[in-house]
C-alpha cells in the first residue's frame, strides 16, 4: 500500500495526466491546474487513510480505490489495499475494473435514456407498452417510462425465481408475465426490472445493443476507455473478482445473476470501469453536460435528474435513476435530501456527484470478495462525512437558487404537518374560542416552527389573520424561527407578514430595548424538548419578566410534555447556579407542560406575571408524544426525531465534554465518540451494565461540532425495545461513571458539571460511586422539587 506521504500533488500530478491525457485536453485540465488544487490538505488525506485502513483492517473490505475532485480537478486519487488474496496476493491499482453492478443503471441506461428522450425518441411520460407492448400484460399496461427510471413502476424488486430458460428472452419474458406490488406512481420499490425493461428499450428504439449504442454515445465521447459491459483478457486481469469459492474465482465476469442471465449486458448491471473513467462522467456531469466541445446531455436533462421524481409526501426522494442526497455541507444531516446524485452498486461501487458545491467523490471497493460478507457501508458513510465537513454550512434557500429544479421538493419539506388528534394544542383551542381573550389586543409572538395549528398552518399566519387582533411583533428563541440554525442567530424578516423577526439568541438573549413598545400582551407557542437545559424554557422565563416589567399578559398556548409529564427526575439543578441552560433548579426531567412551566416559574421566582395559560383539550399527563397525534418536527437541528429526544437527556450531560454526542451525524444522541475511545472495549463495558439499552461498537466522522471532521471511535445507543421503569438519568450518569473509570486522564469530566447540574451528583461520579448511588444523594432536593411542580400542574 502506498504511504499516506506518497499523495504529495507533486508526486501524483505527473502519472494522473498520462492517465488521463485525452480528458486533460477536453476539460483543460493541466499540470499546473492539477498541482495547484489545494482543497484537500494533508489533514483531509491523512483521515481518508485512516478511515480507508480501518476498514480494511476490519475486514469488511479487501482494498478500496477513493477519488475526489471537481468540475475540473482531481484532487485526491489513491488505491488502498488488495484486490485480490488468493492464489497469489494482488495489490489494488488505480487501474483496477470494478463489476460496478447497479452504478450500471445511472452510469449506461438512465444516461442513454436521458439522451434518447433529448432526441425526441422516447417519450418519457409515455407508456412502457408503446415500445415494447408485450409488457402491458398482466396490469402493466399504465406504467411510464419515467416511472421505471424513478422505481416508481410498481414492479417486484427482481425475479422471484429463476427464468424457466436463464438467458436474454427468458428474462424478458419472465418480466413480461409480472403483475405490479403497487399502482404506479404510488410508492419507491427499488427494482432491477425497471432497468433491464429500460436497457430493452434502448435496443428497440436504437436497433442496437446496450453497450454498442453506450459505447458510441457516452463511453467513446467521454474517453471512457476502460468502460464496457464485457471486459476483454487485459482488462479482466486487472479487475477486482467478486467471488473466490470452490466454483473458482469470478473475475471479470458480471456478479449480478441477471445480468448474467442476459449475456452480460442489461440494464440493470453487467458494467465494469475504473475510477479515473468515472471520474471524467462526474466531471460531465458538474459542467451541464459538457464535456470540452461535446455535449453529452443537455443542461435540462441534468436538472431533471437532479430533481425529485418520486412521491414529494415521502422523503427521501429518489430522482430519474439517482439516489438523491443533501450537498456535501458541513449541515449535510440537517438539510432536505436534495442536492447530489449519487448511486451504489452491490459489489461495494459509489458515485456521488454534489451540484451544490461542485464536487464528487467516487469510492470503489470490492466488498463481496471472497465470500460476500464485506460491508462497504460503513466507508462510505465516513468518507463522505469527511467531505461534508471540509464545507461551510449550506442552506435551503441557497440550494434553491443554484437548483431550481430542486424547489418543488424544498417546498414539500418545507410544509408542516397536521395533526390526527385527539389532543388540540393551546393555539388550537385559541382558534375554537375565536380568540376571544385577544379581542382588540396588539400581540406580540415567540415561536418558532414549532408553533403550529391541527391543519399545518403557522401560529404566524393564524394570529395574523385572526379577525380583531393585530400581530405587530416576533421574536424566536435559539435556532432561529425555522429551526436550523446552530449558532447566534440575527434578526430576520417572516416574509409572510412583513414583521422583522426579533432574535431572542443573539448578541443578547433578552428582550431588545423597545420591541415591546405599544403591545398590548405578548404571546408564547413553542414546543418544549421537556429537559432542564433546553433554552427554551429560559426564553419561557424571560418572556414572563418581560411582561410583569411592560405589565401587559403573556398567554402560554400550552403543549405537552413529549417525553411525557407523569415522570419526573434526574439530577437537580443546584440553587444559585442558573444560567442560560439552567433557568430554575429543576430537576433534568421536570415532567410538565409548557403552561405548568410557566406557572412554576411565575409563582416560585416570584416574577409577578399576568400569566393566562391556554390549557390543551383532551391531554393527559401518561401520553408519549406520539399519543397526542400531533405533528412532529424537529424542535432543534439535532433533535429531529422523537428516538433521538428520548435519548437527549442523557447522552445530553455529556455535552461540552470532549466527545461527540453524534452532532454533525445522522444520529445525533444516538451515537457517542471520540478519536481516543476503543470502541469495543466501550461497548462491552456498557452492555455489561443493567441500564436498559444496548450499544454496539462503531466508528463515525461527524461533519460539524466537536471532532468534526475527525475519525471517531464509540457506541451507537439503542433502548431494548421493552422499556424498563429506571430512574430518570440513570443511563445518562453511567455513561459518565464508565467513560470516566475508563478514561479518567482522557475524559474531560470537569466539563459535564453544568450539564450535571448537581455539585453533588456529579462529585460523587467524580469519586468513582455507581449511578445509582450518586443520584440517590439527590434525593433530598428532588423531594422539595416534587412539591413545587405538585402546585403547578395543570393536568
Amino acid at each position: 500500500m502506498e504511504s499516506t506521504q506518497s499523495l504529495r500533488r507533486r508526486r501524483f500530478a505527473a502519472p494522473l495526466i498520462g492517465a488521463l491525457k485525452p480528458w486533460a485536453m477536453l476539460v483543460g485540465m493541466a499540470a499546473a491546474q492539477i498541482a495547484g488544487a489545494a482543497d484537500f490538505d494533508a489533514a483531509a488525506r491523512l483521515q481518508t487513510a485512516q478511515i480507508v485502513e480501518g476498514q480494511i483492517t476490519a475486514g469488511r473490505v479487501p482494498g478500496a480505490v477513493v477519488l475526489i475532485g471537481d468540475a475540473t480537478h482531481v484532487l485526491y486519487r489513491q488505491a488502498f489495499g488488495q484486490r485480490a488474496t488468493t492464489p497469489d496476493p494482488e495489490p489494488m491499482t488505480l487501474s483496477t475494473e470494478f463489476d460496478l453492478a447497479s452504478l450500471t443503471k445511472v452510469i449506461a441506461t438512465t444516461t442513454a435514456i436521458m439522451q434518447l428522450a433529448e432526441a425526441g425518441r422516447i417519450d418519457l411520460d409515455a407508456p412502457v407498452a408503446q415500445y415494447w407492448p408485450a409488457f402491458a400484460a398482466n396490469g402493466k399496461d399504465a406504467v411510464t417510462v419515467r416511472e421505471l427510471l424513478a422505481h416508481t413502476s410498481g414492479l417486484l424488486p427482481d425475479l422471484p425465481a429463476r427464468p424457466l430458460h436463464p438467458d436474454r428472452e427468458g428474462v424478458l419474458n419472465a418480466i413480461a408475465a409480472q403483475r405490479l406490488r403497487s399502482a404506479p406512481g404510488e410508492r419507491v420499490i427499488y427494482s432491477d426490472l425497471n432497468f433491464v425493461v429500460l436497457g430493452e428499450l434502448v435496443e428497440r428504439i436504437t436497433h442496437r445493443p446496450l453497450d454498442a449504442y453506450c459505447q458510441a454515445h457516452i463511453f467513446g465521447p467521454l474517453g471512457m476507455r476502460d468502460t464496457l459491459f464485457v471486459p476483454d483478457a487485459g482488462r479482466v486481469a486487472r479487475s477486482a473478482p467478486t467471488l473466490a469459492n470452490k466454483a473458482g474465482i469470478r473475475r471479470g465476469r458480471v456478479h449480478d445473476p441477471t445480468a448474467e442471465w442476459m449475456g452480460g449486458v442489461s440494464g440493470n448491471a453487467g458494467l465494469f470501469s475504473t475510477a479515473d473513467d468515472l471520474a471524467r462522467f462526474a466531471q460531465m456531469m458538474l459542467n451541464e453536460g459538457r464535456a470540452g466541445a461535446l455535449q453529452i446531455l443537455r443542461p435540462a436533462s441534468i436538472a431533471a435528474l437532479t430533481s425529485a421524481a418520486s412521491p414529494l409526501a415521502t422523503a427521501p426522494w429518489r430522482g430519474l435513476g439517482w439516489d438523491l442526497a443533501a450537498p456535501f455541507a458541513s449541515n449535510h444531516d440537517r438539510l432536505p435530501p436534495i442536492g447530489i446524485i449519487g448511486h451504489t452498486g452491490y459489489t461495494g461501487t459509489g458515485l456521488w456527484i454534489d451540484r451544490v458545491t461542485r464536487q464528487f467523490i467516487v469510492i470503489l471497493t470490492n466488498r463481496v470478495y471472497p465470500d460476500d460478507s464485506g460491508d462497504a457501508r460503513p466507508l462510505r458513510a465516513q468518507l463522505l462525512a469527511l467531505l461534508a465537513s471540509r464545507a461551510p454550512p449550506a442552506s435551503v434557500a441557497q440550494i434553491g437558487r443554484l437548483l431550481p429544479s430542486t424547489l418543488p421538493a424544498l417546498r414539500a419539506a418545507d410544509r408542516l404537518p397536521t395533526s390526527a388528534g385527539p389532543v388540540q394544542t393551546g393555539i388550537d383551542v385559541l382558534e375554537a374560542q375565536q380568540f376571544a381573550s385577544l379581542a382588540g389586543k396588539r400581540v406580540g409572538l415567540i415561536t418558532n416552527r414549532s408553533g403550529f395549528d391541527a391543519e399545518g398552518r403557522r401560529t404566524i399566519d393564524v394570529l395574523a389573520q385572526a379577525p380583531g387582533v393585530t400581530l405587530a411583533a416576533l421574536f424566536s428563541p435559539e435556532h432561529g424561527l425555522n429551526i436550523d440554525m446552530d449558532e447566534r442567530v440575527g434578526d430576520t424578516l417572516d416574509t409572510a407578514t412583513g414583521l422583522t423577526v426579533h432574535s431572542l439568541y443573539g448578541a443578547a438573549r433578552r428582550f431588545p430595548a423597545g420591541s415591546l413598545s405599544g403591545l398590548d400582551a405578548l404571546i408564547f407557542d413553542i414546543q418544549d424538548a421537556g429537559v432542564r437545559f433546553f433554552t427554551y424554557e429560559t426564553t419561557l422565563g424571560y418572556a414572563l419578566e418581560a411582561a410583569a416589567a411592560r405589565h401587559i399578559p403573556l398567554f402560554v398556548l400550552d403543549r405537552p410534555d413529549p417525553l411525557g409529564a407523569q415522570r419526573f427526575g434526574g439530577p437537580v439543578l443546584d440553587s444559585r447556579h442558573e444560567s442560560f441552560t439552567g433557568y430554575f433548579p429543576a430537576p433534568l426531567q421536570p415532567g410538565m407542560t409548557v403552561g405548568e412551566l410557566a406557572s412554576l416559574f411565575n409563582r416560585n421566582k416570584h416574577t409577578g406575571a399576568d400569566l393566562r395559560v391556554v390549557p390543551m383539550q383532551g391531554y393527559r399527563r401518561a401520553m408519549t408524544f406520539a399519543d397526542t397525534g400531533l405533528g412532529w418536527v424537529p424542535l432543534s437541528p439535532n433533535l429531529r426525531t422523537q428516538l433521538q429526544l428520548d435519548l437527549y437527556p442523557d447522552v445530553g450531560l455529556l455535552e461540552g465534554a470532549n466527545l461527540s454526542v453524534g452532532r454533525g451525524t445522522p444520529h445525533p444522541f444516538e451515537w457517542i465518540g471520540a478519536p481516543w475511545i476503543n470502541a469495543t472495549r466501550l461497548a462491552h463495558a456498557l452492555n455489561a451494565l443493567d441500564v436498559g439499552a444496548h450499544f454496539e461498537p462503531l466508528d463515525f466522522v461527524p461533519t460539524e461540532s466537536t471532532w468534526h471532521g475527525q475519525l471517531c471511535h464509540g457506541v451507537s445507543i439503542a433502548r431494548n425495545p421493552v422499556p424498563e421503569r429506571r430512574p430518570v438519568a440513570s443511563l445518562g450518569l453511567a455513561l459518565l461513571a464508565t467513560l470516566h473509570a475508563l478514561y479518567p486522564d482522557a475524559f474531560d469530566l470537569a466539563a459535564t458539571r453544568a450539564s450535571i447540574g448537581s455539585q453533588t451528583v456529579w462529585q460523587a461520579i467524580r469519586d468513582g460511586a455507581a449511578p445509582d448511588a450518586a443520584q440517590a444523594l439527590d434525593a433530598a432536593a428532588l423531594e422539595r422539587f416534587a412539591r413545587l411542580r405538585q402546585e403547578s400542574l395543570h393536568y
